[in-house]
């Protein structure tokens, strides 16, 4: 049986590795990528809708502009290549799409495009309509622009949080392994892990964060990340190699990632977050009450870290360091600071006004 058939997963996101796309010497390998649109094109009959996440955009470029290391010798190359392969990539998807009686569109995003809340939602709506229409999204983070400081960096995230902005029902990452195993593959030992129920400290153990083709620019663990973020939206994701013909329409080993239940639209965007404008650390206690659905009051932070204004979001750390939660700041930094520890009498003298009822509010708020 195929993976998510379209009668159980009405929306699906379509990942495609830069080493499935491109070939050795930087050209398109379009023999295979026509059997991934005709692969599409069934599922589309049969009634699902298909968003393409499509790297390749950069090593298309290299080879064009004849750029060292696939053009990754540092960011300005990256950028000249991106900004050259993007068009002939579109090129190539629309093309092979039309071939198959579907319309193509390209959508080029950045980090900032998926992590402001008004944005996200414009590319939400975006996505929907033209899913909605029949068209066939072709996706890509927008390299030409990006920067390193404020950039996915693999397409593997973009994926998952394409996923969550289309509240699609599953993730298929095609790439050159097809799975997670518990070490190094290239071990003769290694063994394959054929379905993950919940990623703790052990999963992410088992990661690599190299591409093993040194074409792309994600591994093993930005694959894990990638799957945390869709779990959190309620979308399963699998690994699957895509070293076969037709990879959608034939069966393949892979690795599940099995989704947790849905949090609300608006926490699974908290939770699937990349970026984070402040960072407090709680004590034990706000811990406990975090953990039973409680508020973040300003008595239980022991630190503050960041410059950020109301409505900001803020990572929140336990007294061990491993950031526990996300949520939205009810004031700015250096109100935040001020009360910081301080019961709510306190406050309102530290402040010079009635405080809020929360530093961060369990509306706001969502546990990782």
């Amino acid at each position: 049986m195929i993976l998510f058939p379209p009668a159980a997963t009405p929306r699906l996101i379509v990942k495609i590795g830069s080493a499935l796309l491109v070939d050795g010497a930087g050209a398109v390998r379009r023999d295979w990528l026509a059997g991934v649109a005709s692969d599409i094109a069934e599922r589309a009959r049969a009634g699902q809708q298909v968003a393409v996440v499509s790297s390749g955009a950069i090593a298309l470029g290299a080879r064009r502009l004849n750029l060292p290391k696939g053009g990754r010798a540092c960011l300005e190359d990256a950028q000249a290549a991106a900004a050259c392969g993007q068009i002939a990539l579109a090129g190539v998807w629309a093309e092979l799409l039309a071939a198959e009686g579907l319309t193509a569109a390209q959508m080029l995003v950045t980090l900032d495009d998926l992590e402001d809340r008004r944005r996200y939602l414009n590319a939400s709506a975006t996505l929907d309509r033209l899913l909605t229409l029949g068209v066939v999204p072709v996706i890509n983070e927008n390299d030409s622009v990006a920067t390193e400081e404020i950039r996915f960096g693999d397409n593997d995230r973009l994926a998952a949080r394409v996923a969550q902005a289309a509240g699609a029902g599953g993730v298929i990452l095609l790439s050159d392994i097809d799975g997670l195993y518990d070490r190094n593959p290239a071990d003769p030992a290694a063994q394959h892990i054929a379905r993950v129920e919940r990623i703790d400290a052990a999963i992410e153990a088992m990661a690599d964060s190299r591409s093993a083709s040194g074409m792309g620019s994600g591994g093993m663990v930005s694959k894990i990340a990638a799957a945390r973020i869709a779990a959190s939206a309620g979308c399963d994701l699998a690994i699957v190699s895509g070293r076969c013909e037709h990879p959608l329409s034939v069966p393949a080993r892979h690795t599940m990632f099995v989704a947790v239940a849905g949090a609300s639209a608006h926490k699974a965007w908290l939770a699937g977050g990349l970026t984070a404008k402040g960072r407090v650390t709680i004590d034990a206690g706000a811990v406990r009450a975090l953990r039973s659905g409680a508020s973040l009051l300003a008595a239980g932070v022991t630190a503050i870290t960041g410059r950020f204004e109301r409505g900001d979001v803020l990572e929140i750390d336990g007294p061990d360091g491993r950031t526990m939660a996300r949520g939205l700041s009810e004031y700015p930094a250096p109100d935040a600071a001020r009360i910081m520890g301080l019961g709510r009498d306190a406050q309102e003298a530290a402040l010079g006004y009635t405080p809020r009822s929360a530093m961060v509010h369990r509306d706001h708020l969502v546990l990782l």
